[in-house]
């Protein structure tokens, strides 16, 4: 069984990724569960410059198309709620308070936010997911927003609230998030873009409960598992492959699925 943490539908810059694209995707690799987000309600480019008012949209209509998507898709798609920090806080309790059952974490993006993830701003939403009871998801990078020490110092500021480094520092060697992951119980780490290698040492320093297996499928295409659009192959083969004889069956399916059923409470699959 695999549970993919860390996927997205949205056309948003320059990505162009759609529901079927997910639907092909778990078909063709045998994806038994996906934890989806939409990326639409990004208010920053690459850039971190503002996009223009007249292409932003709202996190209620974008988490609405989400959570549309899901319910299509009954015990395959579960939904991470991406926020736009800048909105109220009140325009999206709605959707949580009527969509329990497949709302599974509160997402940010502080890069393309183009806000530090210690602001004022996102900890209005972290304090709403420890009303709710739902995991912080978050983009982590080497930048000022998205800097994993954030993370971290946030996970000690709210204890109760569990905490995923999405790319445990994207751009990075890992080894600092991995550092910071072996010091807090409620701090995770995910494997998108996250070499095989940093992978083996997260389990050597952080044990195998604490990280869950995400790939921001399908943002290289509805093949993004297979290779990066260009012909390369993907890293993702390595996991649904030689990874397998890495390490333990043990190890390896609390990975890829029990870690991220027990962390986001998928019962249903």
């Amino acid at each position: 069984m695999i549970i993919d943490t860390h996927v997205h539908i949205g056309t948003m810059l320059n990505f162009d990724m759609r529901e079927e694209h997910i639907t092909y995707m778990m078909q063709k690799y045998d994806i038994d569960h996906c934890i989806v987000s939409n990326s639409e309600c990004a208010t920053h480019d690459h850039n971190q410059n503002p996009i223009p008012k007249e292409y932003l949209k709202s996190h209620v209509d974008t988490n609405e198309r989400v959570i549309d998507f899901a319910r299509k898709n009954n015990g395959k798609i579960s939904v991470a709620l991406w926020v736009n920090p800048y909105e109220e806080v009140s325009t999206i309790k709605p959707l949580i308070q009527n969509n329990r059952d497949i709302v599974k974490a509160i997402k940010f993006h502080p890069f393309h936010s183009n806000l530090r993830f210690d602001s004022e701003k996102i900890q209005n939403y972290i304090r709403l997911a420890n009303e709710y009871t739902l995991p912080v998801v978050t983009h982590t990078g080497d930048g000022e927003c998205d800097d994993v020490k954030l993370v971290y110092e946030m996970a000690v500021k709210y204890p109760d609230i569990n905490f995923v480094m999405v790319h445990m520092g994207l751009g990075t060697d890992n080894k600092e998030a991995i550092d910071l992951i072996s010091k807090l119980p409620n701090l995770y780490g995910d494997t998108t873009w996250v070499s095989i290698e940093s992978a083996l040492r997260f389990l050597k320093i952080c044990g195998d409960e604490k990280i869950v297996f995400g790939s921001d499928a399908p943002i290289d295409g509805k093949d993004t598992y297979l290779d990066n659009g260009k012909g390369d192959r993907s890293l993702y083969q390595a996991y649904f492959n030689e990874f397998k004889d890495m390490v333990s069956k043990e190890t390896y399916d609390k990975i890829m699925y029990q870690n991220a059923m027990k962390l986001f409470s998928i019962k249903d699959i």
